[in-house]
Parts: C-alpha cells; sequence; structure tokens
C-alpha cells in the first residue's frame, strides 16, 4: 500500500510521443488563459457602445480586472500546485476558469461583468504556473532548457492568438460571444489533460496562508493606486490610501515571509540581481505588448475601419518573428551574450512602439505592419531569455512558486500597461476634441460618435492624437526601463555573459 501511495506521487517521464502531445496540451493551456487578456481588447468598442454604457474608467477594470486577480493569485496557484500536486490544481483552475466565463457572458450589468472577469482570473492563476511545473517535472534534464523556451514562447504567442481568435468570434456581433467560447474551450482542455498530464511528485511542506493573503492585499492596494491615479488624481484620497496600504503591507508580508518556516515567496531570493533584473524586464515586455494590445484593436477598428475579424488577423505580423525564430534565440544569446541579447529586445520592443506612434490615419497598414514586426523581435528576443533567467535563478523544489513568480511580473505589466496606455490615451483624446463635443462629458470614442454622429471625422482625429500619445509614453518608458534592466545586470557580478 505505501508502496502504491508513492508511485502515485512520483513523476513520469513520458516517452518522447507522449511528451510532445503534453507539451502540446500544456501549451494549450498557456494560450487560453492569456490569449483571453488579449482578447477582451478586440472587445473594447463593442462594450463601449453596448447597453452596459461603461466609462472609460469602466472599460479599464474590464479589461484589468482579470489581469489583476491573475497577478495576485498565481504565485499561491503556483504555491498549492507544489503541495496538493500540480496536475490536480490545473484541472480546477480550468473548471474555475470555465465559470468565471459564463458568469461574464451572462453578465446584466458592469459589475457582474467585472466579478466574472475576476473570477476567470483566479482559475487563470492555478492554470499557468502549472502548466510549467508539469512540464518541467516530465521531461528529462536535456530537453527541459528547449521546453522553456518553447513555454515561453507561447505566452507571447498566446496575446497574438488571443487577438486572432477574438476576432474569429467576435465576428458574431456580440461581446458575450467571446466568453461562451471560452468556457468550452477551458473543459476540454480539462478533458485532456486527465488523460495525457502525469502525477507528478508533491512536497509536504505547508502552506503559508498568512503571507498569500498579505501579498493579494498588497498587491491590490498597489494596482488600484496605479489604474485609479490618473483618473481620481494622485493626491486623492483613494489613490493615497492604495499606495500607503500597498507599502505597510509588503513591509508586513516581508516580516512574515523572513520568520515562517516554509514561506509562499522568500523575499532573501530577490537578493540576486539577476532574479530582480529578470522580473523587472518581464514585467517591462508585457507592459509594452498589452499595452499596445488595447490601443491597437480600437485603432484598427476607429481609425482603419477594419471589423473585428480583420483586426484581430491584423496583429499577425506581431508573431511571426516568435514563431520563426524563438528557437534560435539560444544561438543568438551563445553568441553575443545574454546582457547584449536583452539590450537588442528592448530596443525593438521600445523603437517599435515608437514608431507605432507615428502612424496616423493616412499610413498604410503595411507601414503599420512593419512597425508591429518590429516590436515582435524585440519581444521573440526577450521572453525566452528573460523566462530562463528567472527558471534558472530558483531551486527545483520550488518550480510552481518560480513559475507564478514569472507569472506574476507578465500579469502585473499586463495590467500597468493597460491602465497607463488607456489613462494617458483618453486624457488626450478628451483634449484633442473639439471644444463644443468636449462640451457633452463624453469620454470615450463610442459616447461621442453616438452624441455627434456626423462629426466622425474630428472624433477619429482626436483618437489618433490620444492613441499616439499613449504608444509614444509606453515606448519611452520601456526603453528607460530596459535600459535600467541592462545596467543593473552589467553592474552586477555574473559567472557567465
Amino acid at each position: 500500500m505505501q508502496m502504491n501511495l508513492v508511485n502515485r506521487d512520483t513523476a513520469v517521464v513520458p516517452s518522447p510521443v507522449g511528451r510532445r502531445g503534453l507539451v502540446a496540451v500544456m501549451c494549450a493551456c498557456v494560450v487560453l488563459v492569456v490569449g483571453m487578456v488579449a482578447a477582451i481588447n478586440l472587445a473594447v468598442p463593442m462594450l463601449a457602445a453596448s447597453p452596459l454604457h461603461p466609462s472609460a474608467s469602466a472599460l479599464v477594470w474590464i479589461v484589468d480586472s482579470y489581469v489583476i486577480v491573475f497577478a495576485c493569485l498565481v504565485i499561491p496557484g503556483g504555491a498549492a500546485g507544489d503541495r496538493f500536486g500540480r496536475k490536480g490544481v490545473l484541472l480546477g483552475g480550468l473548471v474555475v476558469f470555465a465559470v468565471g466565463a459564463l458568469a461574464s457572458a451572462a453578465a446584466p450589468n458592469v459589475a457582474v461583468l467585472l466579478a466574472g472577469r475576476a473570477i476567470t482570473g483566479a482559475g487563470a492563476a492555478a492554470v499557468l504556473p502549472n502548466t510549467l511545473a508539469v512540464l518541467l517535472h516530465a521531461v528529462p534534464a536535456q530537453r527541459k532548457a528547449a521546453t522553456i523556451a518553447t513555454w515561453a514562447s507561447m505566452t507571447g504567442i498566446g496575446g497574438v492568438l488571443g487577438n486572432v481568435g477574438g476576432g474569429a468570434v467576435l465576428s458574431g456581433g456580440s461581446w458575450r460571444w467571446l466568453f461562451v467560447a471560452g468556457a468550452p474551450m477551458a473543459l476540454g482542455l480539462a478533458a485532456l489533460v486527465g488523460w495525457v498530464a502525469p502525477v507528478s511528485a508533491r512536497h509536504d511542506r505547508r502552506l503559508d496562508p498568512i503571507g498569500t493573503l498579505l501579498l493579494v492585499a498588497a498587491s491590490v492596494a498597489l494596482l488600484v493606486g496605479i489604474v485609479e491615479g490618473p483618473v481620481a488624481g494622485w493626491g486623492s484620497a483613494l489613490v493615497v490610501a492604495g499606495f500607503v496600504c500597498a507599502a505597510v503591507l509588503f513591509v508586513a508580508w516581508t516580516v512574515v515571509e523572513l520568520r515562517v518556516e516554509h514561506p509562499l515567496l522568500d523575499p532573501r531570493l530577490f537578493t540576486s540581481p539577476g532574479l530582480r533584473s529578470a522580473c523587472l524586464g518581464m514585467t517591462t515586455v508585457f507592459f509594452g505588448m498589452f499595452a499596445l494590445f488595447y490601443v491597437n484593436a480600437s485603432f484598427l477598428q476607429y481609425v482603419k475601419g477594419f471589423g473585428v475579424l480583420r483586426t484581430g488577423l491584423g496583429v499577425i505580423p506581431l508573431t511571426v518573428p516568435v514563431i520563426v525564430g524563438a528557437r534560435q534565440v539560444g544561438r543568438l544569446v551563445g553568441r553575443i551574450g545574454l546582457d547584449a541579447t536583452i539590450a537588442v529586445a528592448f530596443g525593438f520592443v521600445g523603437g517599435g512602439l515608437l514608431g507605432l506612434s507615428t502612424c496616423g490615419s493616412h499610413t498604410p497598414y503595411v507601414v503599420y505592419a512593419g512597425w508591429l514586426l518590429v516590436t515582435g523581435v524585440g519581444v521573440t528576443l526577450a521572453l525566452p531569455t528573460l523566462s530562463g533567467a528567472i527558471t534558472g535563478s530558483l531551486p527545483q523544489a520550488l518550480a510552481g512558486v518560480g513559475a507564478g513568480l514569472q507569472a506574476t511580473t507578465r500579469e502585473f505589466g499586463s495590467a500597468l500597461g493597460v491602465a497607463v496606455i488607456g489613462t494617458v490615451a483618453t486624457a488626450r483624446f478628451a483634449s484633442a476634441l473639439p471644444e463644443d463635443l468636449r462640451a457633452g462629458g463624453a469620454h470615450t470614442v463610442a459616447q461621442v460618435l453616438a452624441a455627434a454622429p456626423g462629426r466622425a471625422d474630428d472624433v477619429v482625429a482626436a483618437f489618433v492624437c490620444g492613441a499616439d500619445a499613449g504608444l509614444r509614453a509606453v515606448g519611452v518608458a520601456v526603453l528607460v526601463l530596459g535600459g535600467l534592466v541592462v545596467g543593473q545586470a552589467l553592474l552586477s557580478p555574473r559567472a557567465t555573459r
């Protein structure tokens, strides 16, 4: 009896054929949860014109509520997989994801939609870290680097496939179809996971509920301050309270984690300059990429007149380098070094965003696509390089937490990118409108077009001003933060560069 129990808790390395099937299923799970972050951006114009009548701030929260919960719970999700079994937690996450998607599809108002999005984000937080953890415990040592690179590439490809797939689904005419489609996809993947995923080893360490609650509360408080700051005012009671609470809670979390026997995430890990710089780098890449996704969908629909399906297809140039070049990144790192590769990556991402900010209503799509391609090259170089750096900084026993840390940096970057570009673009849009259109108090393109349908040219011109300002702000931020990442790496000792 005891031997059977041990066998059930021991990871089984599948055959090469079975391993390829396992990788495919885990990658499909990644594409689903990451793709949902991107796909909702395509629905923003539909949501803005829907009977829900969301405000400009509410539109940002509809996008970010999923991402924020995802970011806050993804490390606890990885830790739960380490403790209770990666396969079981992954299966549970897919079911919760499906429940949240159905709740979002049936939402009668913005509040219920936000709740559904939060539930879906909680499911995604259980899915993403455990896909990598399952893979790392199922593949032989010589395949781990290639597996990490494939998994990391899926987080980038997932965003693009979310745009393409979301465009296809939304061409049915309602934003609700996006969530209706997500539920059976999650349940179908749950069936496949149950079939192909092995039961991996688990440790008997106790969980850290106090540390988990403090980390979640601190993260939520920080993001409330960041998202609401430009809208409510940086000196408002809500924003000040958010930042103060975040600071106090992060300090309390650090104290607790330093004292408990088995911390959720040991703060001492961040004494490693390599881990710090890799986490900042991952946050920055997703900050730029998902800011682009947020404004791209509205730009192609409002300015270029694309339908949702064509809009989803319009972002494909971004993914071409990821598909073609992801497996070659390791060779480039071997030739020019890790630091140089990361520097080139940030140069391409930031430069691509700045190039996109010069594209107006009269710019041919082929030029716009060229700048998407430039941005995609940077994403291709950054994702596997930074993902490998984070994974390599943590012990194998913390595979789930390590994957969760990667996902947290991604989702924080995504949430921050959407918040920043949404706020900057909305403010610039409002100021660029003719005075008589501003007087109506509308703050979204759909609202202004509904109030003044004969003034479409003026509204579109103001939107282009807002989109350009947002992309410039994000592009500059990516270059500055990328410089900090590379600078920290160059100034810190490393065995091999």
